[in-house]
């Protein structure tokens, strides 16, 4: 797990991060996780998998269609960018 300082935070938004943490029962350290958590990895943020999947059960695309488009897929590594 990551640590993170921030440096200069205001005294009111200190205050307001306590009064906060107070009403949701959890100290002031807990409440900006929360906080940061929900702003940077909201529930209703488009996951690029679920999409895909939605995507496929949209299109009709059955299993054993899948299964034959994975068999044909290139598994080989790809080339590295070069910048030459």
């Amino acid at each position: 797990m990551r640590t993170v300082t921030v440096r200069n935070l205001p005294e009111e938004v200190h205050r307001a991060l306590r009064v906060r943490a107070a009403q949701h029962g959890r100290s002031t350290e807990a409440e900006i996780r929360a906080i940061l958590q929900s702003t940077v990895c909201p529930p209703e943020r488009i996951r690029l998998g679920t999409a895909l999947a939605e995507l496929a059960r949209k299109s009709g695309l059955t299993n054993d269609e899948a299964a034959a488009m994975e068999k044909t897929r290139d598994k080989s590594a790809a080339e590295p960018l070069r910048f030459e």
